[in-house]
């Protein structure tokens, strides 16, 4: 099944480049294109969460399965610089590569917002994630409402437990729509402590301060301290290759290096469930610094992708390095004795 959230004005063809009211949207049948509009079929709000529930329903019981085996409810976010087709593109790889077949993770929900889809339109797209930003928080705050009772649910009878983990996948500028909307989640529902609304969080190539986390374990008034409290793992992909994230530091001058492209600041104490991977080595050479941003997805890059699923997985980082399916002198963090 294909899944498409979308803030984008409704055009003929497709989707454009203005911000309108967010609609719902599923593939009429399998295999059909995604990049065109008359391949989806629009769905109430109430219409599209009763398909997702059925869908999800249909997953094995946690009680069943082995923890890496339960299926996932996933999110994905594009990021800046993306057409309404091209974000169809890369999560159709994404989908394709991950979420079909019989070693499928589930279900994936492309959450599309209007991305110029230009370099010189990287400020102009600031101002639409901020706004985006506001829609995503009312699909999550559903999220934690549902979660909520399914764990009621649970408490009374073990048979009635959520059957999916909940995770995201945000790349680029839509991590800066995730930060601002997993906070304003996280504000709105009293600032819960290590609630995990969502299992895994894959941080690529992300477009936002590298100091994100640097309130560590401390309760204040951190930008990242909605996820790293709704959030059980976090983990960022980057490299220093990305010379989209050099272009956008340099137009923005927040007086910070971009996650995506330096890593987390270690200058701080970063909270013990955010951690990063140093992808320089896993993406392909050949590849300029101008398209590595977006390389991550690229159909070809099954490292990658054997790296996103191990992580969706929950398999533990200390395994992680150790199988030696991440580069060996990687990541740069400090494991817990």
């Amino acid at each position: 099944m294909r899944w498409l959230i979308t803030n984008r004005n409704i055009e003929r063809d497709g989707f454009g480049t203005e911000l309108d009211v967010l609609t719902y949207w599923t593939l009429k049948s399998p295999g059909l294109p995604l990049n065109q509009r008359s391949s989806w079929e629009n769905q109430t709000a109430d219409a599209f969460k009763a398909l997702l529930i059925q869908a999800a329903n249909q997953f094995a019981k946690p009680t069943e399965v082995e923890p890496k085996d339960q299926k996932h409810v996933c999110l994905f976010i594009h990021g800046y610089n993306v057409t309404w087709q091209d974000a169809m593109g890369t999560y159709g790889n994404l989908a394709d590569r991950l979420f079909d077949g019989p070693d499928s993770l589930g279900e994936v929900i492309s959450f599309d917002w209007p991305s110029k889809g230009s370099l010189l339109g990287y400020l102009p797209d600031r101002g639409e994630a901020r706004q985006t930003g506001d829609d995503l928080t009312e699909v999550l705050s559903d999220l934690y409402d549902w979660m909520s009772q399914k764990q009621t649910d649970a408490a009374r009878n073990p048979d009635n437990a959520c059957r999916a983990k909940t995770s995201i996948i945000a790349h680029s500028m839509g991590n800066y729509v995730l930060e601002y909307a997993m906070n304003s989640v996280w504000t709105r529902k009293n600032r819960p402590l290590l609630v995990s609304l969502l299992q895994e969080v894959l941080m690529v190539a992300a477009d936002v301060d590298n100091d994100l986390f640097g309130s560590g374990e401390t309760v204040t008034h951190g930008d990242g301290e909605g996820l790293a409290n709704l959030a059980y793992r976090i983990t960022a992909l980057y490299t220093g290759r990305d010379s989209v994230l050099g272009a956008s530091a340099g137009l923005k001058h927040f007086g910070k290096r971009r996650l995506g492209r330096a890593g987390l600041d270690r200058t701080y104490l970063v909270p013990d469930n955010v951690w990063e991977i140093d992808f320089s080595s896993v993406l392909a050479k050949t590849v300029s610094g101008l398209q590595i941003h977006s390389e991550y997805f690229a159909p070809a890059e099954a490292q990658s992708y054997s790296i996103m699923r191990s992580i969706l997985q929950g398999v533990d980082r200390a395994v992680l390095i150790d199988s030696e399916l991440i580069p060996p002198n990687l990541p740069r963090v400090q494991m817990p004795a």
